[in-house]
Parts: structure tokens; C-alpha cells; sequence
């Protein structure tokens, strides 16, 4: 067995024994500070997430998945990045009734503690993740930077999916004067939810129990795969390549998550140069507004490739236009071509586009994304496996 897939599936397993302990843990206060979250969403309240350098993309994760809800038919909800400059931002649009959820490394970051600790007093409810001190304040469920970082990925995954639920008792209005009685949840009353929180944090339980299923499937099933990965990403960055990465909304996240990890990696790990085109909102909104959004990464790829790169595409459908042409125009130019996908690997597959592909084989958005972030980082972690064998 090559070395490198036996230390993968172990570092599959140690995410799950993780993730076991965790979750029954924490779920029952998950649940309470979702109701909490709920309320404040409906008098007006808005989610503002902050981070610095990686855990920036999880602030950047929480707001699209709040603001752009992936199952249909959930209201969207207001919630912003302000990690560009939290500290300011907060002080000019901070309100009382708002939600303040701030990420960092499992050590802590001392500005969002602070940033968190101000939030606070002034009358929101905050989340740190990890921290001390806040409303909801946690440890981080592990040392390991990519594993921590993975699980609470899970936890606000869960708490954007399960803030609905307490929608679904509470009406969502303003009022249906004398026909409330025709309108349940568009009346003024509010319904008691406290009963809520236990099925609420069961749900939570079972969530982090099929991420757990979902990455020993993908173990089993897909594991030349990951190895495969690593060794051809290492040997592109050897001859002089670089990771090019992309992905559209939550993806989005993950690809610039992927490329930080890559030139920002955690202490002992050796920086790799990488690209994300998901990166810069100016190029997209000007390709998108100008030409289309399906070209808005073919573009910059014909402006950022060369034949020792590699391109990787993470999408959870398989099938997004613009991934699906930078991926073929990729491959016309000679780059190795990566994706990471959910479903059945959608068009990604049934063209072959991608020289190696990894499929979290599910049809939930969330869970998708939750293993391939597993993914991304085993194969991240990998590069130092294969650099200190060779």
C-alpha cells in the first residue's frame, strides 16, 4: 500500500473520532443559540461574520450561505463579511438586536476576541469560534488548524439549516390583519419554541453523524483518487506548477480557502504558490457584467495558466457553465485538470473533463461541502507527506 493512502485514511478516521466527541457535546447549546438567532433574525437583526487570513473564507462561507440559501424555498437572510476591516466596520454599523460570529485558528486570534468582546456589550449576541468568551463561545474541537476549521464549518453549516425550523414556528410577518386566522405564520403572535431546541439539537447530531458516514464512503470509494491528487499536485510544484483553484458560491469559499492553505499554510508546513480566480470580486462582477458569468473564470485562466499548473474545479453539482469551461480550456492547454464534485460528478464526469476527480457521492449541498473540505486539506497535508519521503 503506498504510504501516502495509508496515512490519508487515518486522517480520514481522526476527523470522525473528532467530530464524535463534539458534536453530542455541543448540539443542545447549538440548538439554543439557533432559537436565540431566529429571534433576533426576525426583529430585524443581521449576521455579521469576521476572520482574519484563512478563517476569513469562513466568514466570507456563512454570509453567502445566510444570504443565498441553497435549499429552495428558505428566505434569505441578512449577513455580511466585514473581514476586510473589522475592527472600523463594526464600530460604524453595529446594532443591538445583530449577531456577531467571529473565526479563528484553535489557538484564538486576540482582534476578534476583542472585536467579539465589543459586539457583545454592545447588545449582540456573538459566536466565537473559538473562544472564551461570547454567547456562544467554544474550544476548538481540535489543535489540528484543518480539522478545527472543518468542524465548525459543520457547526455554522447547521446552525444556517436549522435557524429555519424555528422560522417554521414563528410567523414571518408583519400581520395579516383580520384574516390571521387564514395565515398562521404571517400573524403577530409568536409561538412557543422552547420544545424546538431538543429535536432541533438532535437533528444537529444526525447532520454530523452523515458527514461522518459520507467521509468514510469517500475513504473507501475514492481514495486513489486523493492519493493520486497528492502526488500530482506535488510533482507539478515541483517542476515550477502552481494550484489554480475555483469555485462558485460556498465553493467559491473553499477554493480560496484552498489556495490561502497553500501560501499561508500552518506553522511547520511549507508554502506552495497557488491561485484562487474566486479570489477578486472586481474581476468577477466586471467578466459577469460585461461578457457573462460563464466566462468569469476561463478568462482569468487564460491570463494566470501555465502547462505546469494544475486547475482544479470544486463544484457540488458537477455541472456550474463556467467551471465547465475552465476545466476544458484547461485541458486544451495542457494543465493536469482536479475537481472536487458531489451527485454523481455531474457533467464534470460524463465529459471528462477533470484528469483525476474525487465525488462526495450526495445530493445535500451542505454535507457535500463539509467532506470536500476534508478532501482539499488531506490533499494539502499530503504535499508534506510526499516532500518528507522524498
Amino acid at each position: 500500500m503506498d504510504p501516502v493512502e495509508r496515512w490519508a485514511k487515518e486522517r480520514f478516521q481522526y476527523r470522525n473520532d473528532v467530530s464524535a466527541r463534539f458534536f453530542p457535546r455541543e448540539a443542545g447549546r447549538l440548538a439554543a443559540a439557533c432559537r436565540e438567532m431566529a429571534e433576533r433574525f426576525l426583529d430585524g437583526g443581521r449576521l455579521i461574520a469576521i476572520g482574519r487570513g484563512p478563517y476569513a473564507t469562513d466568514a466570507q462561507h456563512v454570509s453567502v450561505e445566510f444570504v443565498h440559501p441553497v435549499i429552495v424555498g428558505k428566505r434569505a437572510l441578512p449577513a455580511l463579511d466585514l473581514s476586510m476591516a473589522f475592527p472600523e466596520w463594526l464600530n460604524s454599523v453595529l446594532r443591538p438586536e445583530d449577531m456577531v460570529m467571529g473565526f479563528g485558528a484553535p489557538g484564538g486570534d486576540p482582534a476578534v476576541a476583542e472585536a467579539l468582546a465589543r459586539a457583545r456589550a454592545g447588545g449582540a449576541q456573538t459566536f466565537a469560534l473559538p473562544g472564551t468568551e461570547g454567547s456562544y463561545a467554544v474550544d476548538a474541537p481540535d489543535s489540528d488548524p484543518f480539522v478545527h476549521q472543518e468542524l465548525i464549518e459543520i457547526l455554522y453549516h447547521t446552525l444556517w439549516e436549522t435557524v429555519h425550523v424555528f422560522f417554521e414556528h414563528r410567523e414571518l410577518g408583519s400581520g395579516a390583519g383580520e384574516a390571521e386566522f387564514l395565515y398562521p405564520f404571517l400573524g403577530s403572535r409568536r409561538q412557543d419554541t422552547s420544545k424546538v431546541v431538543a429535536e432541533v439539537a438532535e437533528s444537529i447530531e444526525a447532520k454530523a453523524r452523515e458527514v461522518e458516514r459520507l467521509r468514510m464512503q469517500v475513504a473507501a470509494e475514492e481514495m486513489s483518487n486523493v492519493v493520486r491528487a497528492v502526488h500530482t499536485l506535488a510533482d507539478c510544484l515541483a517542476k515550477g506548477g502552481k494550484l489554480i483553484v475555483f469555485g462558485n458560491g460556498g465553493s467559491a469559499t473553499d477554493a480560496n480557502d484552498w489556495a490561502l492553505d497553500m501560501v499561508l499554510p500552518p506553522a511547520g508546513m511549507r508554502p506552495h504558490p497557488a491561485v484562487s480566480l474566486s479570489m477578486e470580486p472586481a474581476v468577477l462582477s466586471a467578466l459577469a457584467n460585461d461578457v457573462g458569468a460563464e466566462v468569469m473564470f476561463v478568462r482569468q485562466l487564460i491570463a494566470h495558466a501555465n502547462r505546469e499548473d494544475v486547475a482544479v474545479g470544486i463544484s457540488t453539482s458537477g455541472g456550474s457553465k463556467n467551471i465547465l469551461s475552465a476545466l476544458e480550456e484547461a485541458k486544451k492547454r495542457g494543465l493536469v485538470t482536479m475537481a472536487l464534485l458531489g451527485y454523481d460528478g455531474g457533467e464534470v464526469m460524463r465529459r471528462g473533463l477533470a484528469d483525476i476527480a474525487v465525488i462526495v457521492r450526495s445530493d445535500y449541498i451542505p454535507r457535500i461541502q463539509e467532506v470536500q473540505a476534508s478532501v482539499y486539506h488531506i490533499i494539502r497535508e499530503g504535499l508534506e507527506v510526499v516532500g518528507n519521503d522524498a
